[in-house]
């Protein structure tokens, strides 16, 4: 399994990736069909991400087919450049592999490197392997965030979750 920096050339295969994770998975933001972006689009906006000198995308990558990715989007202003708020995803044939915990071991090295001190994400709260991955990581629960999404016609709960880089 290879872990590299997304590249625009990227874009097709990233969409299908995450257009599969948004029909596997109850606990991602969009519904399946609610991403309404082209790979034209999605190749802006990688590039857009790369641009960035405190954001990125790493994808992991298993015999030439994306399986899951990291995206960190750091602060946009002075105060808050050194934050960084994550988004991860596994496709589910794919999970139970440490597919999740060396994306954040690599993020967490880029991360330091750009001058990232804290990093920061929301799960749901009954989403249990991504929770015990979170700490398993170091990450802790800083709130909980109470209805703030509505799924399947809920409302469902978020923990806040950070770990600060040395």
């Amino acid at each position: 399994m290879n872990i590299r920096t997304i590249a625009p050339e990227d874009a097709g295969n990233f969409l299908s990736l995450r257009n599969k994770l948004d029909t596997e998975t109850p606990f991602l933001l969009l519904e399946p069909g609610e991403r309404l972006m082209t790979a034209a689009q999605q190749r802006d906006k990688i590039e857009y991400v790369l641009s960035k000198p405190n954001s990125t995308i790493l994808v992991a990558e298993l015999s030439s087919q994306l399986v899951g990715y990291i995206s960190l989007t750091g602060g946009p202003y002075q105060r808050n450049k050194h934050v960084g708020h994550i988004v991860i995803s596994v496709l589910q044939d794919y999970s139970g592999r440490g597919i999740g915990t060396k994306l954040f071991v690599e993020l967490e090295s880029w991360a330091h490197g750009v001058g990232i001190h804290r990093l920061e994400l929301c799960t749901m709260t009954h989403n249990a392997p991504a929770i015990a991955l979170y700490k398993k990581m170091g990450y802790k629960i800083e709130g909980e965030k109470r209805d703030s999404l509505r799924v399947n016609g809920n409302y469902v709960h978020e923990y806040c979750l950070f770990k600060l880089l040395a």
